[in-house]
Order: C-alpha cells, then sequence, then structure tokens
C-alpha cells in the first residue's frame, strides 16, 4: 500500500502525468469547464434573487410546494431525472430542501439519489454495451464524453460529479466503455461534495 502511495505521488510519474494532461488539452479543458461552473452558479443566484425581488415569492412558492407534494413523490422524480439525462437541474431540489424541516438531511438524500441515478445509468450504460445498434446510436450522441472519460478516466468521472457536466451523462459513457466500476464508485462520491457546496449558498438565500 506505502509502495503504491509512493509510486502514484513520486515526482517522475507526476511530470509525466503532467506532459500527458497537456497534450491531451485537459488544463484548458479543466479551465473552460471551471468557468462555466462558476458562470452557472452566479447566473443562477442573480436570477432567483431577481425573480423574487421583481416577480415571484420563491419562498411563498417552495413552502406550497412542501405543503401540497409529500417528499418521498419529490425524491421519486428526482432520483428519475437524475438517472435520465439530468432533466431538472439539482440546484431546485436543493432550494427545496431548504425548507423542510431537517434540511441538511433531506439534501444527504438528494446526493444519495443523485450517487444512485448515477449508478443506475451505468448500468443502462453496461447493459446498451450488448445491443450492437443502441451503443452505437448512443455512442453518436455522447461521443464527446466518451472521448474525455477514454483519456482521463477517473478524473472525468470527478468532473461530471462536481461540475455542469451531466452526471447522468458521464455515468452512463462510463457503463458504454466499461470503465472499472469500483474506480467509478469512489470518484462519483465527489458527488456529495457537489450538493454540500451549493447547498451552502442556496440554503443562506432561502
Amino acid at each position: 500500500m506505502i509502495k503504491n502511495l509512493f509510486y502514484i505521488f513520486s515526482p517522475r510519474r507526476l511530470s509525466v502525468l503532467n506532459r500527458y494532461y497537456r497534450i491531451t488539452r485537459f488544463y484548458s479543458f479543466l479551465k473552460s469547464t471551471a468557468y462555466k461552473g462558476i458562470s452557472i452558479a452566479v447566473i443562477f443566484v442573480a436570477l432567483i434573487i431577481g425573480l423574487e425581488i421583481f416577480l415571484l415569492d420563491f419562498n411563498s412558492l417552495l413552502k406550497n410546494l412542501v405543503s401540497s407534494y409529500p417528499p418521498k413523490l419529490i425524491y421519486t422524480f428526482f432520483l428519475a431525472s437524475e438517472s435520465i439525462l439530468g432533466l431538472v437541474p439539482p440546484e431546485m431540489f436543493i432550494a427545496w430542501a431548504a425548507k423542510l424541516e431537517s434540511p441538511w438531511l433531506s439534501l444527504f438524500i438528494l446526493a444519495s439519489l443523485s450517487y444512485l441515478g448515477g449508478i443506475f445509468a451505468y448500468v443502462v450504460g453496461s447493459t446498451l454495451f450488448m445491443i450492437p445498434t443502441v451503443k452505437n446510436y448512443i455512442e453518436n450522441k455522447i461521443q464527446k464524453h466518451i472521448i474525455n472519460l477514454r483519456k482521463w478516466g477517473g478524473i472525468f468521472v470527478f468532473l461530471g460529479a462536481v461540475s455542469p457536466i451531466p452526471h447522468s451523462l458521464v455515468s452512463l459513457a462510463s457503463g458504454l466503455i466499461k470503465y472499472n466500476f469500483k474506480h467509478y464508485l469512489l470518484w462519483s462520491l465527489f458527488r456529495y461534495l457537489r450538493f454540500i457546496v451549493y447547498a451552502l449558498v442556496i440554503f443562506g438565500i432561502f
């Protein structure tokens, strides 16, 4: 174990990785992804605040949502969304969780459901792998993610977990190319980190 750690973090290996990431333009991709993530977060917060001031009372809207629909229904819908292309931004559900009696517990449930949704997408991808026509069709649709996943492996799964890159699509791509499932599970744990960071901002607003 200790030998493996020394090997992983050895100057020579880190130098090789640094060169590889430069050649494959990983740093440029990381920079653009970070810029996009920060921009989306700022726009989201500004939009919510603007709508709150000039058009809608989001606090009342969220309270009505909490009182009108049972949590199980919202959780089920969220799981479906996170399993199928991330149809609804998780930030909306985090805002909903802010109005519940136990917001941090609800956040943990949401993060866990997002994590499970990614696993479901991975399983779907690995199943589609056995159907050539469907596999080829899906591969063409998410070719960009597959290329990046093959170039950068777990680091790209990490980016899918914490950045605006759709986590479900990265998970689907991971299943399609048979990316190591244990490694996928470990890198995807960073999904929890994204929910915590966003909650620190959104809970402060609502």
